[in-house]
Parts: C-alpha cells; structure tokens; sequence
C-alpha cells in the first residue's frame, strides 16, 4: 500500500483538506518537524539541566524558553514562606499568558531549609497547594551558587540576600529584574512587570 500524499502549499504550512493538528503529526510521524512549529530557540540562560524536585529526574530548562519567568529561592522554614500561595496564585493566574513561576529550593539562608527533597516537596504541595514547577536544592548565593543564579546575578547586579528573591525574566531571556524578599507576588510594581513582559516580551 502507497504511502499517503499530502500536498502543502509553499512557506504556509496548510495542506489540502487536512487541518494544522493533523498535519504536524504527519510530519512528526516522518520524523519532521515544520518551521512553524518548531520550538523556540534556548537562549543561553536556560541552557541548563536541573532535577524535579518531586522525584529527581533531570529537566532541561530550555522548555520554558518563549515564556516569561519568575524564578524565586525558597525555603519551607522563612518567614516569607506564606509567598508560596502568592506564587501559586500569580502562576494560575498568568499561566495562559505564558508564565512560569519556577522554584528552587536552597538552604543558604538561616538554614531554612534542611528537609530532603520529598519532604520540601509534600510541604509546598500539602500546605500551599503548590502546582508551579519546584526543583531540587541548590546553592543561590557564593562560590557553589548554581549557574543559573550567576547568570542571574551578572544580568541584574543582585544577588538574593535571603529567601523569596525573585528574578522576572522577560521572553526574549535577556531582560531580567530583580526583586527582593520583602517584594509580595501581589506587589504592584511586580504584578506590572509581568504583565509588560507578558505583553511586549521586554
């Protein structure tokens, strides 16, 4: 039996009497993926692999790439833990607007943070409902800070001075503010920030 023809019109990516949907998964079945679906690039700063906190399987953070991002240090025993429902709440309220709030645990401040990898995570979800992707410990601050937290740092000049920083991260990957611990996810300045970068990509 003769493979099916699908006949595309040139640089649309639209085929005779076949929708989009059904269009890409016979380009993924040939083992191709189209222009218009490719994934965005990964910019520099997200080219890194970090554990899911929940059960430790390395993830690329090139899969938020395109997305705007807050990317905040927490710990279970600060007295800004209480953020974590103002996290979550940014996250289900933004989500469809493309942002991802994304948590690292770290211990580097008060020693807050001591549990296991499991034990912070049935915190953050039992306690806060906590749904926002979570990644396992890492150090944000020194000589063992994590790539990703140098980066930050050189793009802003800041480095978390305790738990709960937070570094907005436009699309594009390369316009990134800071905000400090005592910063709610409900501050205004904050709020207005995401939605800018939400809007305009910078």
């Amino acid at each position: 039996m003769k493979d099916p023809i699908v006949h595309v019109k040139p640089n649309t990516g639209q085929a005779k009497g076949l929708p989009r949907r059904q269009l890409l998964a016979a380009a993924l079945s040939l083992g191709t993926v189209p222009s218009w679906a490719a994934a965005p690039a990964c910019p520099p700063l997200l080219q890194h692999t970090v554990d899911r906190l929940q059960d430790e399987k390395p993830q690329s953070l090139c899969q938020y790439a395109g997305r705007v991002l807050l990317v905040v240090n927490t710990a279970s025993f600060c007295g800004f833990t209480s953020q974590y429902a103002g996290l979550e709440a940014l996250q289900q309220r933004y989500a469809g607007r493309g942002l991802v709030v994304l948590g690292f645990p770290s211990n580097d401040f008060g020693r807050q943070e001591p549990g296991t990898n499991q034990a912070i995570a049935d915190f953050c979800e039992n306690t806060f409902g906590v749904r926002f992707p979570m990644f396992t410990k890492v150090a944000v601050t020194g000589r063992d800070a994590h790539p990703l937290y140098r980066q930050l740092a050189v793009r802003t000049g800041q480095t978390p001075q305790w738990n709960f920083h937070k570094y907005l991260v436009a699309r594009d990957a390369q316009t990134v503010r800071s905000f400090g611990s005592n910063v709610a996810p409900e501050n205004p300045q904050l709020v207005r920030d995401i939605e800018r970068f939400l809007s305009t990509g910078s």
